[in-house]
């Protein structure tokens, strides 16, 4: 039964349902939700740091319904931006409401395009690989799959890395900064394979150039059956999933690095290295990821089995509050230079 709590975020796919098909205030419906509800009630909701027992971990991992929770969300993903597209074509909606659809669809593009991904990318099965490709497409961040697993793990914490933002650094500026350069680090590491097989950049097995392609037909498929206003409308959303996810990750790594070794690398990532949030709601509607601590400890680590560890920094509360708060800059520091200084956090 352990499985079934995290079919809860499945509630997010019931309020898009009454977004895309009423009117008025129950457009913003999923982003009410989101980032309304769960931060109030994470205030009043304290983190639960309770770990899995060997046995527990042991038949969580083997339970595969975990698993076909993940499978489920890539149909509905697509089901719900075809309700969402074809409902724009309503020509009685007003601006305001076709925006509350263009943020609701980008809340689905950021808690299931990309964070579903974001879990299943990290599976060494080739379908479950296949269905993380897929769901990035809906949100056309499909680049993320390669860097993030070959490029943001290998160099989390570091000045190397595109998706970690530095002490002091604003979400205003980390957003243009994280966009272009982790977009030009797919493209390195994706040519660099393609040199060490000895082929050329631009052959057809080069990776980004296979997700440029894809990305280039999905969307002049909604060109042809929606027309350019559709089209934007579906990109704008997108582009919110995207900065939802690149807000993530800001809150998740702000101000922490890893020192240099005397071999001149950097040593091994470790749980001090990514802010936890044990907050219960928002570890389901994401599953699991606000435990990331853990997950850059162990990446092959499923998300019903990660752990908190007694060294990693710890979030005040949930990932959406702290998403809110990551946009108010003056608070923001304010509040991290406390926690830093609470966990005895070096930057």
């Amino acid at each position: 039964m352990r499985s079934f709590k995290f079919l809860s975020p499945f509630i997010v796919f019931l309020f898009a349902w009454i977004a895309f098909t009423e009117k008025g205030w129950l457009t913003y419906l999923p982003a009410i939700y989101a980032f309304l509800f769960i931060p109030i009630i994470e205030l009043l909701l304290k983190g639960d740091d309770k770990n899995l027992s060997a046995a527990e971990e042991e038949m969580a991992k083997a339970d595969k319904t975990y698993d076909y929770i993940l499978y489920a969300i890539v149909p509905l993903q697509y089901i719900f931006l075809f309700i969402f597209l074809h409902s724009l074509n309503d020509p009685t909606l007003t601006g305001n409401e076709i925006a509350g659809r263009i943020i609701s669809m980008g809340l689905m593009c950021g808690v299931f395009g990309i964070n579903v991904a974001h879990e299943l990318g990290h599976r060494v099965d080739r379908f479950e690989q296949f269905l993380a490709k897929a769901l990035l497409l809906s949100s056309q961040y499909m680049h993320f799959f390669i860097e993030h697993n070959k490029g943001h793990h290998k160099n989390v914490g570091t000045p190397e890395d595109p998706s970690s933002a530095r002490l002091n650094e604003s979400i205003f500026l980390f957003y243009p900064r994280t966009l272009v350069y982790s977009y030009i680090s797919a493209w390195e590491i994706a040519n660099k394979e393609m040199k060490k097989k000895g082929l050329s950049i631009y052959s057809w097995r080069n990776e980004m150039l296979q997700v440029q392609l894809i990305q280039l037909i999905f969307l002049s498929v909604i060109f042809w059956l929606g027309g350019i206003s559709i089209l934007l409308c579906y990109l704008a959303a997108a582009f919110i999933g995207i900065l939802l996810l690149e807000c993530v990750n800001y809150i998740e790594h702000y101000g922490l690095s890893r020192k240099k070794t005397n071999s001149g690398g950097y040593e091994r990532a470790m749980p001090e290295h990514s802010w936890n949030s044990n907050h219960p709601i928002g570890r389901l509607m994401l599953f699991e990821l606000s435990r990331h601590s853990d997950h850059h400890y162990l990446a092959s680590r499923k998300y019903q089995i990660l752990r908190h560890h007694e060294k990693s920094p710890q979030m005040p509360t949930g990932y959406p509050g702290m998403m809110l708060l990551a946009h108010i800059p003056p608070v923001w520091f304010r509040i991290m230079r406390r926690q830093m200084k609470k966990f005895e956090v070096e930057s």
